[in-house]
């Protein structure tokens, strides 16, 4: 699968904070996250797999009780049904990849 960024339609989960789907195919997903300072991705968890690098920027990251701070060159494994969040302490961008991929996340998401 090749996709071009010009034609991922962005969307915002939550206030500050815009996803856009990259590729994604068998069992694994792509996503992009971009914060804006003082965005908050709330502690939720999923069954999911997923390991996450800061693109951009710097968070203040809880995973199962335990706060980090976490910058550009860094990332993070989340194991499945981990309660973890993340606020965005400048402005900031996450490549997360999930697998199985985020089926809730496909609903609104166009299919290329």
């Amino acid at each position: 699968m090749v996709l071009k960024y010009e034609d991922i339609t962005p969307e915002n989960p939550e206030p500050g904070i815009t996803r856009r789907i990259l590729a994604r195919g068998g069992s694994m997903m792509g996503v992009e996250a971009s914060f804006k300072k003082g965005a908050v991705g709330s502690l939720h968890r999923h069954p999911h797999e997923q390991v996450s690098y800061i693109v951009s920027g710097s968070f203040r990251y809880e995973a199962d009780g335990v706060k980090y701070t976490l910058k550009a060159g860094d990332s993070y494994y989340v194991e499945p049904d981990v309660l973890h969040g993340a606020a965005a302490l400048e402005d900031s961008v996450i490549l997360d990849i999930f697998t199985p991929q985020r089926e809730d996340f496909l609903g609104s998401a166009k299919e290329v």
